[in-house]
């Protein structure tokens, strides 16, 4: 009988965070001079790309000592950021409470109750500002309780960007990246990649994009014009700013689904429809997007079947 033996050193689930899969679209865009890539981040293993942020202001608050072993995590969220919360809580030993919108999908819901977070539902008329505002009277009336990790105003979102997403994004296309686009929800994903891919190569071109209306269907983005701004937000950083419709993003989930294979949520295919517009105004480049997570969050919503 053959014995097991253990690895001499056990591998953390949160050291499974980066280095996504970046995949060319092909089919529902194509060029001879042109190319799209995506960063696909529905890998990390809490599924979206804000197991990097998360990562990052756990870590950092451990480092601090504002987090410690009695206190609960915090934070206002649409659903991936607080997926991403509660997996680590879940990981590291801590007790995770969220604030977020009521008409999030049931699927959130639901992978957020099997961390065991406890969830405080705000008004869907409110969006994010309602969450946001709950959250800061959570931890307001107990600041001995939580550590609220505070996402819209935490420099370690974009930081966790600057110091991965952008390196891994110039070393996946050799240095060829010309432009960059992102949308813009806490706007942590667009300000440190932009700020780490310039740092690299002061010549590449970032695109912001955000919901062409306040009332939209894109989860997780902005319409900045009628919202809180983030703190962390820097609106000199974007060389082109974008808006997006969501029925443009809805009919290209489907497509990436049917021609691609790729399965993603709608704000990944509005980062697909602004990578296209920015592909029709150039002669020739390397776009790089990023696709925050996949579609299995979403299945309940009707676009799918329209």
């Amino acid at each position: 009988m053959s014995t097991l033996v253990a690895p001499k050193e056990q591998t953390s689930l949160l050291d499974r965070i980066g280095n996504t899969p970046l995949v060319e679209i092909r089919k529902v865009f194509h060029s001879p001079t042109v190319r799209i890539f995506a960063k696909c981040e529905w890998f990390n293993p809490g599924g979206s790309v804000k197991d990097r942020a998360a990562s990052r202001m756990v870590r950092q608050g451990e480092e601090s000592g504002q987090l410690t072993s009695e206190k609960t995590i915090l934070d206002a969220t649409s659903g991936n950021t607080g997926i991403a919360l509660a997996m680590i809580g879940a990981l590291r030993g801590y007790q995770v409470e969220l604030a977020m919108p009521e008409n999030v999908t049931r699927e959130r819901k639901q992978v957020l109750a099997s961390y065991g977070a406890r969830i405080h539902l705000t008004s869907p008329l409110e969006g994010s500002e309602g969450a946001i505002r709950k959250a800061r009277e959570l931890a307001a009336s107990d600041p001995d309780k939580f550590f609220y990790t505070d996402q819209y105003s935490n420099p370690a979102n974009w930081q966790a960007h600057f110091y991965t997403t952008s390196r891994e994004i110039y070393r996946q296309t050799n240095g060829e990246v010309t432009h960059f686009v992102s949308g813009i929800g806490t706007s942590g994903t667009f300000v440190g990649t932009s700020r780490g891919l310039k740092d690299l190569d002061p010549k590449i071109q970032v695109v912001s994009f955000i919901p062409e209306t306040p009332l939209h269907g894109l989860e997780g983005l902005k319409h900045l014009p009628s919202s809180m701004v983030p703190e962390i937000y820097d609106p000199d950083l974007a060389d082109i700013e974008m808006e997006v419709a969501t029925e443009e993003a809805y009919t290209m989930a489907r497509r990436l689904a049917l021609e691609e294979a790729l399965f993603v949520g709608p704000s990944s295919a509005a980062a697909v429809v602004a990578a296209m517009e920015v592909a029709a105004s150039i002669e020739s480049g390397t776009i790089v997007t990023v696709f925050p997570d996949s579609g299995v969050k979403y299945v309940s919503e009707d676009f799918w079947s329209n």
